[in-house]
C-alpha cells in the first residue's frame, strides 16, 4: 500500500491512485478478516451452541461492501482524469515498483485462496480473492501506464482506472451475494452430493432409507441432520447402534468438524421395495432395485409423509 502511494506521489496517475485506494481497503478488510477467523475458531459455548463460524459470512459481506465502495471512488477519480488529463512524470520507475508489488500480492492472494479452500474458510477465500483483484487492478494499471508511456495519450490513465473499477465492482457484488447465501443457510449442492456419496459407499442392508437430509457449513464446521429408516423389528438398542454408526461415519469424513442430528424412523409398508434385507419376516412387498442414494433422493420427504416444503399456492 505504501509503495503504491509512493508511485502515485511520483507520477500523479489516477490509475495508480485507484490501485492504492483499493490497497487501503485490503489492509482494513484483512484486519477484520483476522478478527473473524479468531472468533470462528472458538469452540461452541452456552451462548453459541452451534459455534461461531457464521462470523466469517459477516466478514466476507463486509469485505465485499468495501470493495464496492472502492469501485465507486475509482470511477470518480477515473472520470475526472478522462475529462482533464494530466502529465505523468517518472513513469518508468513507477512501473517497476508496481510490477514488484503485483508479484508479491499474487503470491499472497493465491496462498490465501488455497488455504481457504482446504479449511473451508469463506473469510480466507474472500480475502485472497480481494488481494487477487488487487493484482488484476495492478496488471491493468501497468498495461495502461505502459500504453501512456508509448503513445503519450494521457486520457488512457483515467480510462484504465474506470475499467479496473468495473472488475472490482463485480468482485465485491459476488462476495456480498455469497455472504447473504451463507447467512441464510442456502443449500450447498456440492456438500449434499458429498454426503450422499459417503452414505451410499457405506450403505448397509439394514439402512432401508434416508430422507430429509439437510446440511450447511459454518466456518470450518459442517452441520448435518437427516432421518434414517431402520427395520421396525429392531430393538431400541439395535436402532441406537446403527444411528451411532451413521453419525460416526459423517463425523470422521469431515475430520471431527461435523455435528450430526439424526432421527430414527421405523420402516412401514411403502418402504419394502427399497429394503435390501432378504430375511425379513414382516416384508409386505418384494424388493426392487432403487438405484444409488443420490442427493436429490436423500433431501426429499418420505413416501406417505406430508411434503417437507409445503406449497404456498393456496389452501391445503
Amino acid at each position: 500500500m505504501a509503495a503504491k502511494f509512493y508511485v502515485y506521489y511520483l507520477t500523479g496517475s489516477s490509475a495508480v491512485l485507484s490501485d492504492a485506494l483499493e490497497s487501503i481497503i485490503n489492509v482494513v478488510a484483512s484486519a477484520f478478516a483476522l478478527v473473524s477467523i479468531i472468533l470462528a475458531a472458538r469452540p461452541p459455548d452456552q451462548s453459541h451452541p452451534y459455534g461461531h463460524g457464521k462470523v466469517e459470512y459477516f466478514s466476507a459481506g463486509f469485505e465485499g461492501a468495501l470493495i464496492i465502495l472502492a469501485a465507486a471512488g475509482i470511477f470518480k477519480t477515473g472520470f475526472e482524469r478522462i475529462l482533464e488529463p494530466r502529465e505523468m512524470p517518472n513513469l518508468e520507475i513507477g512501473l517497476v515498483i508496481l510490477l514488484v508489488t503485483s508479484l508479491v500480492n499474487l503470491a499472497l492472494g493465491a496462498g490465501l485462496v488455497r488455504v481457504g479452500k482446504r479449511t473451508h474458510s469463506l473469510t480466507l477465500i474472500a480475502d485472497g480473492k480481494h488481494i487477487l483483484t488487487d493484482v488484476y487492478t495492478s496488471a491493468g494499471v501497468l498495461v495502461g501506464l505502459f500504453l501512456v508511456h508509448l503513445t503519450g495519450l494521457r486520457w488512457l490513465d483515467g480510462t484504465v482506472a474506470c475499467l479496473v473499477g468495473v472488475n472490482i465492482l463485480f468482485t465485491g457484488m459476488n462476495l456480498v451475494r455469497k455472504s447473504f447465501a451463507g447467512l441464510m443457510d442456502a443449500a450447498e449442492p456440492a456438500l449434499l452430493e458429498e454426503i450422499g456419496r459417503l452414505l451410499e459407499a457405506h450403505r448397509k442392508a439394514d439402512w432401508i432409507g434416508i430422507h430429509e437430509l439437510r446440511a450447511y457449513r459454518s466456518g470450518a464446521s459442517v452441520h448435518v441432520d437427516l432421518h434414517l429408516i431402520l427395520p421396525r423389528t429392531f430393538t431400541l438398542e439395535e436402532a441406537h447402534r446403527e444411528g451411532e454408526e451413521v453419525e460416526s461415519l459423517i463425523e470422521e469424513a469431515f475430520d471431527g468438524r461435523a455435528s450430526v442430528l439424526l432421527h430414527l424412523d421405523p420402516c412401514n409398508a411403502p418402504d419394502c421395495p427399497a429394503c435390501r434385507r432378504h430375511a425379513c419376516r414382516v416384508r409386505e412387498a418384494e424388493a426392487r432395485d432403487q438405484g444409488p442414494w443420490r442427493a436429490d433422493i436423500l433431501i426429499g420427504h418420505r413416501a406417505g409423509d406430508p411434503p417437507l416444503w409445503p406449497s404456498h399456492g393456496g389452501a391445503q
